[in-house]
């Protein structure tokens, strides 16, 4: 059995404890969650929630089935990740001399990141892409002194007019 990395679109009513209800299904159930985007969309009264995970087909079937039963889950998909527009943001703290520092702008011009902080002894670098470019870029990296780094994780959205639909009703599971 392989395991399948996955990106699960969700969206929730945009109330107080929501994730929370969301994150502990998971960790209750054993599943783990590789990386978790939130937002409110359009609609101020609905998030959108990106979970990465990954499992065999029969685990991330359970997974979405588990999610579903969620009072507040409106609704749910698996996005193709070969279709869908994929994004993380990465911001990358750099201890640099200035010798490197040419070094590691050439890297950034290759990768389209951004400088966006320089200072004597540092530099952050802002990259956004999809998580392999991400990856790429910090293996790249990796000989230079990464002083710290944060991702805000991937969030997708499939492509074309196709929205992911929701129930508007109050009581929408009867």
């Amino acid at each position: 059995m392989t395991q399948e990395k996955v990106a699960l679109a969700l969206l929730v009513e945009n109330n107080t404890g929501v994730l929370a209800r969301v994150a502990m299904m998971f960790g209750r159930r054993g599943y783990n969650i590789d990386s978790l985007t939130v937002s409110e969309t359009n609609d101020p009264g609905i998030s959108r929630i990106t979970i990465a995970t990954h499992g065999e087909e029969k685990v991330i079937d359970q997974i979405v089935l588990q999610t579903k039963k969620l009072i507040e889950v409106r609704s749910i998909r698996v996005e193709d990740t070969s279709a869908a527009i994929q994004r993380e943001l990465l911001l990358v703290k750099l201890r640099t001399t200035e010798n490197q520092r040419s070094r590691i702008k050439e890297i950034c011009e290759i990768y389209e990141a951004k400088i966006v902080d320089l200072t004597r002894d540092s530099l952050i670098v802002e990259l956004t892409g999809k998580p392999g470019k991400i990856d790429a870029f910090l293996e790249v990296l990796s000989p230079y002194d990464i002083i710290e780094q944060c991702r805000t994780g991937m969030t997708t959205i499939g492509r074309g007019s196709a929205v992911m639909p929701y129930d508007h009703t109050e009581n929408h599971r009867a």
